[in-house]
């Protein structure tokens, strides 16, 4: 086939095609390349980098040796004993923080006496770092997975409670005005006003939340653990099997996207009634 004919058939070829996947088939394909052109650019000239030998192993290995790593201890069953463990860590610490800051946030938001009890102690311990507190929490729950899951409790309260409180607060009075005309109840303009307003805030707070749960994960499995992801790096580390290092990292960022794509699916569900800007340049 000479390239005249190609050329004369490439027409028919994008139209048997655009028959063939909906528009809006299309627009997710070239939305997936669109996201995934960088990442596989970067494991492109990362693979070559490595082949070349310019740097060792040890301090980078390729991603064909990740791979492999990541291939090896699977069938180990390894990687899953691991993983089980640390999401068990996590998914509890998270739903253990979420759900206290998401109950405090809406008592201070609600009450101004209670935001004065409350929120100026809270602000400060927001301020502390996990590694200062992980000592103590070792020193008073021990080793055990109290300590751990109250550490990523630690962490995955605040954005909670903050965005609670600021999506709260942040309702607009003017559809208070409405609600007086309309004779709302108490408990309507709760679940009728305040709640839907405040809603998007209170997301974005779990999605943070999430985030910092898994910050605290890390920072929980590095100090005396005995298994979960964490664990299985700093094994790793102590004998440079820096390969296996990377399956760890690249867990804890599959995994941190997964949870953080399902929020954004119950954004999409629970917001439907919102009508904001979606980006256009």
């Amino acid at each position: 086939m000479n390239k005249t004919t190609i050329t004369a058939r490439q027409p028919l070829l994008r139209k048997e095609w655009e028959r063939k996947i909906p528009a809006f088939g299309r627009k997710k394909i070239k939305k997936w390349m669109t996201q995934a052109a960088l990442p596989l650019s970067v494991i492109f000239i990362w693979q070559l980098v490595g082949m070349t030998g310019t740097v060792s192993k040890t301090v980078l290995p390729t991603p064909a040796d990740i791979m492999n790593a990541a291939y090896q201890l699977t069938i180990s069953g390894e990687l899953f004993t691991h993983l089980k463990v640390s999401i068990f860590r996590a998914a509890t610490g998270f739903l253990l923080g979420a759900g206290i800051g998401l109950l405090a946030g809406i008592a201070v938001g609600f009450s101004t006496k209670t935001e004065d009890v409350i929120d100026p102690t809270v602000q400060m311990l927001r301020t502390i770092p996990h590694l200062a507190v992980a000592p103590l929490f070792i020193l008073w729950f021990g080793f055990g997975e109290t300590s751990k899951i109250l550490l990523i409790a630690k962490g995955a309260f605040f954005p909670v409670y903050v965005n609670t409180f600021l999506g709260i607060r942040g309702v607009d009075a003017k559809l208070f005005d409405v609600a007086r005309i309309l004779h709302f109840s108490r408990w309507e303009k709760i679940t009728l006003l305040i709640i839907p307003s405040a809603l998007p805030t209170i997301l974005s707070g779990i999605r943070l939340s999430l985030g910092a749960a898994w910050l605290g994960l890390v920072v929980a499995e590095l100090m005396g653990s005995t298994e979960g992801i964490g664990y299985m790096m700093m094994d790793a580390r102590q004998f440079s099997n820096t390969d296996i290092v990377f399956v760890g990292i690249i867990l804890f960022a599959v995994v941190g996207k997964l949870t953080d794509s399902l929020v954004r699916v119950l954004e999409k569900r629970l917001l439907r009634w919102q009508d904001t800007y979606k980006g256009t340049m």
